[in-house]
């Protein structure tokens, strides 16, 4: 790392002098821009709007704009005369505990480090600062411009992280604050519930910019002369419109799905029974059911009865043709005797 500027903790009666560092860096990939015919640099010249004619850098100079067309040219040495823009100094305001540092302030981080004989001074005030459990509120001068900022400790270094000023943090302005807007407390809970199932610990290595690796991976193939072949993209169905409970509801099974999580026996997933919810028709309050030993009973007594019933139907034919056939037969007569 090459050092961007130097200067000196202002702790009290202590200076500490240090080097700062870019902590930070885009890995955007940048283009230019170039003739699409032959692949030509597109170049800009610095022309002046009234005259025509180019302009050396050496000749520019700085313009503010008050309205109406007109222009206030400032010079270098109007600048000169203002406070701070050449002062090396971190200007140790307060210390503050951490939580009470909004982070919409932080503007860029910086690290520090020691420079000569300043490592003790260093040091001392790196451990101050972890066992305070607190951070430093400081003012510096960076590029002409002086910047809110603060001191923590980041892996054993003194970090410089700069601040917008409070001024310069935009308020949320936005109708639907005005609007009396009721959440139930079962979508609260569920809403936490959900919350609950996706909690984890950060881990910024787990995180990668997908966008970066795909557009690196096409300017690989053209300078290799290859095709770069895409994998297919599996459209999701758009979901059916559900309300706010059946969404939570799913969204808390997918969640715990992800984590391997499986659903008590028994227990109705929450996207079945969203599912439910939306496909099964309103159902008829069910017949009141009997007990069952009497529902047994009724139901056994007839079929017996009709068994019973049968049998003696079929019983009773025959027993008229015997009847009848004896019935029938004529009497002999009896013999006379001589």
């Amino acid at each position: 790392m090459r050092a961007i500027w130097k200067g000196a903790v202002s702790f009290g009666l202590v200076s500490i002098a240090v080097k700062l560092y870019s902590a930070t860096q885009e890995k955007d990939i940048r283009f230019h821009q170039v003739h699409r015919a032959d692949g030509g640099r597109i170049r800009y010249k610095r022309t002046c709007s009234v005259c025509g004619e180019e302009v050396n850098y050496d000749d520019i100079a700085k313009g503010y704009d008050i309205g109406g067309g007109e222009m206030v040219v400032l010079t270098d040495e109007d600048f000169a005369d203002l406070p701070l823009t050449t002062s090396h100094a971190i200007d140790v305001l307060e210390f503050v505990p951490a939580e009470q540092v909004d982070p919409i302030l932080y503007n860029k981080a910086y690290f520090l480090e020691p420079e000569g004989a300043a490592t003790k001074p260093y040091v001392l005030l790196r451990d101050a600062l972890v066992d305070a459990e607190r951070v430093a509120i400081v003012k510096v001068a960076l590029r002409q411009r002086e910047q809110l900022a603060t001191l923590r400790v980041r892996e054993g270094v003194l970090l410089l992280n700069t601040m917008l000023w409070p001024d310069e943090v935009r308020k949320p302005d936005f109708g639907f604050l005005d609007e009396d807007i009721t959440v139930r407390p079962p979508e609260l809970a569920m809403a936490s519930s959900l919350i609950d199932s996706m909690a984890g610990e950060f881990q910024p290595d787990a995180f990668t910019d997908d966008y970066r690796a795909a557009l690196q991976e096409v300017i690989d193939a053209k300078v290799e002369g290859r095709e770069v072949v895409a994998p297919e993209e599996v459209e999701e169905a758009p979901a059916a419109a559900v309300d706010l409970m059946a969404a939570l509801r799913a969204s808390v099974e997918r969640a715990r799905a992800a984590r391997g999580e499986q659903p008590e026996a028994g227990e109705p997933t929450p996207i079945s029974a969203a599912r439910s919810a939306q496909k099964a028709p309103a159902k008829k309050a069910p017949a009141k059911k009997a007990p069952a030993g009497k529902t047994t009973e009724k139901k056994a007594a007839p079929k017996k009865a009709a068994e019973k019933k049968t049998a003696q139907k079929k019983a009773e034919p025959a027993t008229e043709k015997k009847t009848g056939a004896r019935k029938a037969a004529p009497k002999k007569a009896p013999r006379k005797t001589a």
